[in-house]
């Protein structure tokens, strides 16, 4: 006989209850089992949303350069100096006799000649003790006389032996010496007619004339150095302009057989073009050890005097001599650290830098002393853009040289500090 045991049906309630009993048995396993389900989820959400790739970037166009070969001219070379304008010649005007100033026939500040009275020291001593020069001379003439007339008395009375000879020698003595006295009475008279022409102060030369330092009423004092100065002159026509020059500038002028007879130029401060022309009229026997620098003066004509003493100036030297020059615009160089660069479009149009040597620059366009070739494409235009081993689409331009445009030195010149309503 078989037996068959009663199979338990599960209560839910009871599986609910074995669940949340595990679970406060092995809390470690069912957190774990979290953390990797989470890990899993982020592993296939990351992978859902980057398995097309990042989006492709779009290809940057080719810019646009204008290119032109450098332009070939003959140009003349010129070395830069920094000076001053001084005057050809300068003199201190001081009286050469002493006296009360009574006049002054000058405006301070105008252009004299030489010959010029400028001032008028009080004359009457002076041409009293002309006066008195010429009555000693009368006196001494009039001794002379007497001397000569006794003399040639006694010379008769020589033959009959009526007067020793003893007697002849002293009446000639007594000529000799009145005619030495009236030698000294004239040489007197000359010294004194020297002291009355004194009285004016002329301009020993032609120049403009500095204001007056003394006025009519004083008392002057003459002599060379402890005299009163007057005045002063400076004569400007022609004017100097002096320069220091390095000792490596000195030795090209030198070697190029420019040092005397150079053609300079100058420009002053307001003026944009060099419009004074010279040239080099000496230079120092010799450098000085302390600076390395010699001396060296330009002579300019000067017939409306309107260069002054003192006055600043830029100066160019040239030694006489021509090269050809590569030349491109000086806004095409650019500067990459201490180098100078030049970009160049290739034939397959791709960009290159080219280290070049500048040298000076003539109305915008800089000369290029080595590094750049004849038939070189250089970039004129859109430099800004090229960059180097990239492909660029060219155009064609052409290099020509800028002239500045006239009144460009007016922005040089100073503003004024005030303005008012015109009437």
């Amino acid at each position: 006989m078989t037996v068959h045991t009663p199979i338990e049906k599960l209560d839910p309630a009871d599986a609910t209850v074995r669940r949340e009993l595990k679970t406060l048995l092995h809390p470690a396993r069912s957190r774990r089992n979290a953390w990797i389900a989470a890990f899993l989820v982020l592993i296939v959400g990351a992978w859902w949303l980057l398995r097309d790739g990042p989006p492709q970037a779009a290809a940057a166009p080719a810019p646009v350069l204008t290119v032109a070969a450098p332009i070939a001219r003959d140009v003349t070379l010129w070395d830069d100096y920094i000076g001053r304008f001084e005057a050809s010649k300068a003199v201190e005007v001081r009286p050469r006799v002493s006296g009360a100033i009574t006049a002054i026939h000058f405006t301070d500040g105008q252009i004299v000649r030489r010959g010029q009275p400028l001032f008028t020291i009080d004359p009457r001593p002076y041409r009293a003790a002309l006066a008195e020069a010429r009555a000693s001379a009368a006196s001494a003439r009039s001794d002379l006389a007497l001397a000569r007339l006794e003399l040639e008395r006694a010379g008769r009375l020589v033959d009959v032996e009526a007067v020793s000879q003893s007697e002849i020698d002293r009446l000639r003595a007594r000529v000799n010496a009145a005619s030495a006295a009236l030698a000294g009475a004239d040489a007197r008279i000359a010294a004194r007619s020297l002291d009355v022409e004194f009285t004016v102060v002329r301009a020993p030369m032609g120049g403009r004339i500095s204001d007056r330092q003394i006025d009519a009423g004083n008392l002057v004092s003459a002599g060379d150095a402890g005299g009163t100065l007057l005045t002063t002159i400076n004569a400007l026509d022609p004017i100097y302009f002096s320069f220091q020059g390095s000792e490596a500038l000195f030795l090209k002028a030198k070697r190029a057989a420019a040092e005397k007879g150079a053609t300079v130029e100058v420009r002053l401060q307001d003026e944009s073009d060099y419009r004074w022309k010279g040239q080099l009229d000496f230079t120092d026997n010799g450098l000085d050890p302390r600076s390395g620098t010699i001396r060296a003066r330009a002579r300019f004509a000067n017939p409306e005097m309107f260069l002054t003493p003192g006055m600043f100036g830029n100066m160019r030297l040239s030694t006489g001599q021509t090269t050809r020059a590569l030349l491109i615009p000086a806004a095409a160089v650019q500067t990459d650290q201490a180098r100078k660069i030049v970009y160049v479009v290739g034939k397959d149009g791709t960009v290159a830098a080219k280290p070049v040597e500048v040298g000076p620059e003539v109305d915008g366009l800089s000369v290029i002393r080595s590094g750049l070739a004849p038939t070189d494409q250089v970039v004129i235009n859109g430099y800004q853009f090229a960059r180097p081993g990239t492909k660029a689409v060219t155009k064609a331009g052409k290099i020509a040289a800028s002239t500045p445009p006239k009144g460009a030195a007016a922005a040089a010149e100073p503003v004024s500090a005030q303005a008012t309503f015109a009437k």
